[in-house]
């Protein structure tokens, strides 16, 4: 059976899928395996191991008859067409969990970094204008005692709230259904879109990209947020409107945005948002720590072969495809 790999992954992960499977792996870890080399290579392929910026689309299960299984080295899947994955009982497997502490972790940081100005000094140092101390020079936002509001609270949004309750922090949550049992232990506190934006000094927003959830945060959601908030987005880009943020930003109707991840990606660098001091963008890197971006690998190897065998997942985002499995596709 043949595995085909969109990117690099370490050897050890690849030589588990060598010992039963063929592979072919594209060999960077930057740059996107090619469209037209990934059509061709699924046309004999059995399993794909992906990531978050391969389109895994109609086009693709054409091209892949023999395909069984396919796993994303990834928590989001909405780069994947799960329906049609579902229709030709085709399990996609992905990896919650595993990565939910370090993307909390890099949540916290741009949290930080943010409201402390932190990239902005480092830049003030290093282009020569650091010339003494002054009473208001560099000044930024309080972080300690401050209101957090949390739009998704799955694990990555429990770990961003333990992390707030050791800065003394007000946790305000909007999620689609109320978690009672969160609010006992972290004392958070539910409330509505609205109130929860007007209320907080930090909006992180961790909601997974959905219809439902694209550019849920728009002008309308941005006037409402207080003139000294900071809006931190590590979910999706599509949850944020980003021309309507540019222009909150650039106005001050909010005093400042962290930001992960982007509507398109790789941000070019001439675009406006990147013009802004008040903004501290990063290249989509909430889950790079060395040992979570390893586990999250294993993980995807281990549904593929799982999938190859005609066995459950260990995550499967689609549980209906095992239902459809052996159905004549028309």
């Amino acid at each position: 059976m043949k595995v085909v790999i969109t990117r690099a992954i370490p050897d050890s992960l690849k030589q588990l899928l060598d010992q039963s499977c063929t592979t072919y792996m594209w060999n960077e870890d930057i740059e996107p395996m090619p469209r037209a080399l990934l059509l061709e290579q699924v046309k004999d392929a059995d399993a794909i191991f992906t990531n978050v910026s391969d389109r895994i689309d109609l086009e693709v299960f054409q091209a892949a008859a023999k395909l069984k299984v396919v796993g994303t080295m990834a928590v989001g899947f909405d780069n994947i067409d799960i329906a049609e994955a579902t229709r030709r009982g085709i399990p996609v497997g992905h990896t919650p969990d595993v990565l939910s502490e370090a993307v909390a972790d890099l949540t916290f940081a741009l949290m930080l970094a943010t409201a402390r100005k932190v990239v902005e000094g480092m830049n003030y140092i290093l282009e020569g204008s650091w010339r003494g101390w002054g009473p208001m020079l560099l000044t930024g936002q309080n972080i300690y005692n401050a209101t957090l509001g949390i739009i998704g609270m799955g694990g990555i949004g429990q770990g961003v709230a333990r992390r707030a309750c050791g800065f003394g922090m007000r946790i305000l949550y909007h999620n689609r259904r109320r978690r009672e049992e969160l609010e006992q232990q972290l004392g958070a506190e539910y409330s509505p879109l609205d109130e929860l934006l007007q209320a907080s000094d930090f909006v992180v927003m961790l909601a997974p990209a959905t219809p439902e959830t694209r550019k849920m945060i728009g002008k309308r959601e941005l006037s409402l947020m207080k003139s000294n908030a900071i809006l931190v987005n590590t979910s999706r880009g599509s949850n944020v409107d980003e021309a309507a943020l540019f222009t909150a930003l650039k106005e001050r109707t909010i005093w400042g945005a962290g930001l992960d991840v982007f509507e398109k990606e790789p941000i070019r660098p001439d675009h406006p948002l990147l013009t802004l001091e008040n903004v501290v963008v990063l290249p989509h890197i909430g889950s790079a720590t060395l040992e979570t971006r390893f586990n999250m690998a294993k993980i995807t190897a281990q549904n593929i072969l799982q999938g190859l065998k005609g066995e459950p997942l260990l995550y499967c985002i689609n549980q209906e495809s095992y239902l459809k499995s052996g159905e004549e596709i028309k």
